[in-house]
């Protein structure tokens, strides 16, 4: 019934970038990208952090050999403010680039994603949050994560901080789609281990909250499962040798089809309930991580089915368990993986106490956007008694 669901009973739709390339190495074509995009100066959007690791110059090296004129914009900060943005569109007018390349991690990638709308439109980005209220196209833009998380590089959305209220608002458009993704696991191996496990971490959620989602397609359970078990086999493997290459490119490859797979099903309240925690001092990755068990314990009962899928997804023998026991094996099989990798779910481990909940219910509602697709309806009570149960 669900299948027909699926296909007859609404229009399901999916949005993907022009190409993705996926290799160990394939870096190295990036000049032959860019000069496809008729581009003769490029922007590279990126961070300190990046450039310090050398990572920079394969890139330029690829980019000079096709006599590609380069400016480096290396002054992203984390969580994507809207200035930000502004300010590397000022750069790129100025210097009258053809393209963008994102170098870099999820917040990377976003700003890159702004940068290409807003050097050729008027105003401040955060002028143009919600939905399909960006009226020209950007700059083309080459994608190329050093992170195997947000899954930014392949969908139409992004997040930014406005500053003024300190919370997270997103710019949806089809303009987002990058014209080129370079996936090269090559870029993750120095990643430190606490990070390889937060952003793994954020796959997972991505993935999992598609597939719970009550907007899920036929494209999105099918990239979401499939990236999940990819996260199974793969994340303590990355997290435990960093140069280990298969388990690396499992994790690329499986940020990019959870990014394509919320792309069409959309997320939830995982990703509702953690945007506060990162005024708190965590990242966007370690606050879906922390958040994970305590929305999926909430959530289960509301698809069962589909959480004792995802239990076998993460590699437990589910055969002739029932729907609901299946589902308290996904919990814990999570609540495994957090404890492996060392990330507390208790709030208070984080300096978190009962006097902040108010003030974090107060923020979420603010996201109650995405309580909307959630697997459960989900009240202001409820948000509170998440967070408290979670101290």
């Amino acid at each position: 019934m669900q299948t027909s669901f699926y296909f007859y009973g609404r229009v399901n739709n999916f949005f993907s970038p022009s190409k993705i390339m996926l290799g160990v190495g394939t870096t190295r074509g990036i000049g032959a990208e860019v000069k496809a995009l008729g581009a003769k100066k490029v922007i590279i959007v990126t961070d300190a952090g990046v450039v310090k690791a050398g990572i920079l110059e394969e890139i330029e090296k690829s980019l000079s050999i096709k006599s590609v004129d380069v400016v480096v914009y290396d002054k992203v900060e984390i969580e994507t403010p809207a200035r930000v943005i502004d300010d590397c569109a000022r750069v790129a007018r100025k210097e009258k680039c053809h393209a963008v390349i994102g170098l870099g991690g999820g917040t990377t990638l976003d700003t890159a994603k702004g940068v290409s709308l807003m050097a050729m439109n008027s105003g401040s980005m955060i002028d143009y949050e919600g939905f399909d209220r960006v009226p020209l196209k950007g700059l083309p833009k080459i994608m190329i994560p050093t992170t195997a998380g947000s899954g930014s590089e392949v969908t139409r959305v992004f997040a930014i901080t406005d500053e003024k209220d300190k919370t997270k608002k997103v710019v949806y458009t089809i303009f987002n789609l990058s014209d080129v993704v370079i996936l090269d696991p090559l870029l993750t191996v120095s990643l430190p281990s606490s990070l390889t496990a937060e952003t793994g971490l954020d796959v997972l959620a991505h993935a999992m909250e598609a597939y719970t989602s009550l907007n899920s397609t036929p494209f999105s359970d099918m990239l979401a499962s499939e990236a999940m078990r990819l996260v199974g086999k793969s994340l303590l493997a990355a997290y435990a040798k960093g140069e280990n290459l298969e388990a690396r490119f499992d994790m690329l490859f499986a940020a990019t089809l959870a990014g394509l797979a919320f792309s069409s099903g959309g997320l939830g309240a995982i990703h509702a309930l953690s945007f506060v925690l990162e005024n708190y001092g965590l990242g966007h990755a370690k606050s879906v991580s922390v958040m994970m068990p305590h929305v999926m314990e909430y959530n289960k009962t509301a698809a069962a089915e589909k959480y004792r899928a995802i239990a076998g997804f993460l590699g437990e023998d589910v055969t002739g368990v029932s729907a609901h026991k299946g589902a308290n094996l996904a919990v814990i099989e999570v609540e495994r993986l957090l404890k492996e990798v060392k990330i507390s779910i208790k709030l208070k481990d984080y300096g978190i106490s009962k006097d902040d909940v108010s003030a974090m219910v107060a923020s979420t509602m603010k996201q109650s956007r995405l309580f909307v697709p959630n697997a459960r309806n989900m009240t202001e009570k409820d948000v509170t008694d998440i967070y408290m149960k979670s101290l």
